[in-house]
């Protein structure tokens, strides 16, 4: 018996497998180990930057502050940009849901030839990356003279959100059986009563699910909101990126604080989220409508 199946046979079955592993899977178990750890050390020097008051010759700073965060908060004005970041965040979101929502209804409901064309154009704007539209969507905001304000802001967002709100319902309300809308007929309820007393209280898993789906999106959505933002009408990420690269005097240690600031409120966001979906379900949806 060689070494490595003495081995093999006494560790745990994760170390059993990686044992009997070949050689190409130790290399890419090996390629995502080292990205793990160059990005959790990135992470770690921009949070420990932002304490820092300097940071020079040594493994740590010489001292800590938090007063970076109260310059960070004054001198880029982060109760506006936070306060725009939220209201464009909760217009994107109650907009894309009040027409998602019925959009993707009918699409789960009915049968129509070139459905799945239909929806396959309907999702282009979340399979394609949103620079590929993004440029031509600015520029028709320009001519119409939506572009600098608050609400061109919201409606190059709700390009990509819309989409993703049926993408992310569709499924959800196939999952509803039919039956139960014939009952709510045959006992005399209307069409609006059955989809807002019968299937909303149904969908309302999938509605949460879809709502902080698009607040995550449209809070981390750079392209579309740089094309199109003015000075007043920055949401948090594009005013982190004026930080950071217009031209300027400015304390790395201020703009990290910013950074950490914009990485807390996409992680709960995240989090959040993904307590509400599965990910596999949205994979699963996109695959059905795929032209192979």
């Amino acid at each position: 018996m060689s070494a490595v199946e003495a081995g093999g046979r006494a560790a745990p079955g994760f170390l059993r497998r990686a044992l009997r592993a070949g050689p190409f899977a130790w290399i890419v178990w090996g390629g995502v180990a080292f990205f793990l750890v160059n990005l959790g050390a990135l992470i770690l020097s921009v949070v420990i930057n932002s304490f820092a008051v300097n940071w020079f010759d040594g493994w740590l700073p010489s001292a800590f502050t938090t007063n970076w965060y109260a310059d960070a908060w004054r001198e880029f004005n982060l109760a506006d940009v936070l306060l725009v970041t939220l209201i464009v965040a909760l217009v994107v979101v109650g907009l894309s849901l009040l027409f998602g929502v019925p959009a993707a209804y009918a699409l789960a409901r009915r049968n129509f030839a070139g459905k799945q064309v239909v929806m396959l154009l309907l999702l282009l704007p979340v399979l394609l990356p949103p620079i590929t539209y993004g440029i031509p969507l600015a520029t028709l905001m320009y001519k119409v003279g939506l572009a600098g304000s608050l609400a061109g802001v919201i409606a190059v967002n709700l390009v990509p959100a819309l989409p993703f709100v049926v993408l992310v319902m569709t499924p959800f309300i196939e999952q509803i059986d039919t039956n139960i809308e014939s009952a709510a007929r045959m006992c005399g309820a209307g069409t609006r009563q059955v989809f807002t007393r019968v299937l909303v209280p149904l969908l309302v898993p999938g509605i949460l699910a879809a709502a902080v789906l698009v607040l995550v999106r449209t809070v981390a959505m750079f392209e579309l909101t740089f094309l199109v933002a003015g000075p007043d009408s920055q949401t948090l990420i594009v005013a982190l990126y004026s930080a950071a690269f217009t031209p300027g005097i400015r304390a790395a240690q201020a703009i990290d604080a910013m950074a950490v600031i914009y990485t807390l409120l996409s992680s709960i966001l995240l989090v959040i989220a993904l307590s509400f979906v599965n990910p596999t379900q949205i994979v699963a949806q996109v695959k059905e409508v795929t032209p192979e």
